[in-house]
């Protein structure tokens, strides 16, 4: 009995107790850490190009010189003007003068496209060197249109390139393709892409009676 109660002292008084477990949820914290991050990129990446699309909006709004720089159909010499088998032979020479009459601005001219058209079917394209515009400047363009090219001629517009023929007068249309930037100080805008339009222009071919042209401005559109 003395044995058992002396075994009995020095036991244990039961099974050990396990630690507190604490449970995590997976993921939680990695996806609210990853979503967080792709919206303050967004919100830097939206708040940028805010203030650039401010800062040429007040450019624009302030200056806007695009509205006072004038474009003019000065000089044209219409040597060849043939169709037959519906291809169209020319050669069109024309002289664009471009004024600009601003004091402190100037304009880079970093794309010109010329093209020349015939009842609404583009016949001529010429390409021509990039240049910049100083202030209060006018620029001539030099434009040439030579060669041969498919058009289609059909009812009203074969009965007017004839009737045309016969007048030595010849409804042409001058478009330029631009690619501009202006210039205030050290300061550039963004790039503008606008188009001037030279239509119902009455061209002579050389030698007939009629000299001159009509309706030499051209008008600027967005």
């Amino acid at each position: 009995m003395a044995e058992k109660q002396a075994h009995l002292n020095g036991a244990s008084y039961g099974p050990p107790i396990p630690p507190p477990q604490h449970h995590h949820r997976p993921g939680r914290g990695s996806d609210c850490g990853c979503c967080c991050f792709l919206a303050f990129i967004l919100k830097v990446v939206i708040t940028v190009a805010m203030l650039i699309g401010l800062f040429i909006l007040i450019i624009w709004l302030i200056f806007r010189p695009i509205n006072k720089v004038e474009f003019h159909v000065t000089d044209v010499a219409l040597t060849q003007f043939n169709y037959t088998n519906n291809m169209l032979q020319f050669n069109l020479a024309a002289n664009i003068s471009i004024r600009n009459p601003n004091k402190k601005i100037g304009i880079y001219y970093d794309r010109i496209e010329a093209r020349a058209f015939y009842e609404d079917q583009r016949f001529g394209y010429h390409a021509l060197t990039a240049f910049y515009q100083g202030h209060k400047n006018t620029s001539v363009l030099n434009v040439v249109f030579k060669g041969q090219q498919a058009v289609t001629l059909q009812g009203e517009e074969l009965t007017q390139f004839n009737q045309e023929r016969t007048s030595g007068l010849y409804s042409i249309a001058l478009e330029l393709s631009l690619r501009i930037r202006f210039k205030l100080g050290k300061v550039k805008t963004a790039r503008f892409k606008p188009k001037v339009e030279c239509d119902d222009l009455k061209i002579p071919l050389n030698g007939s009676p009629v000299a001159g042209i009509s309706n030499n401005k051209c008008e600027i559109k967005f």
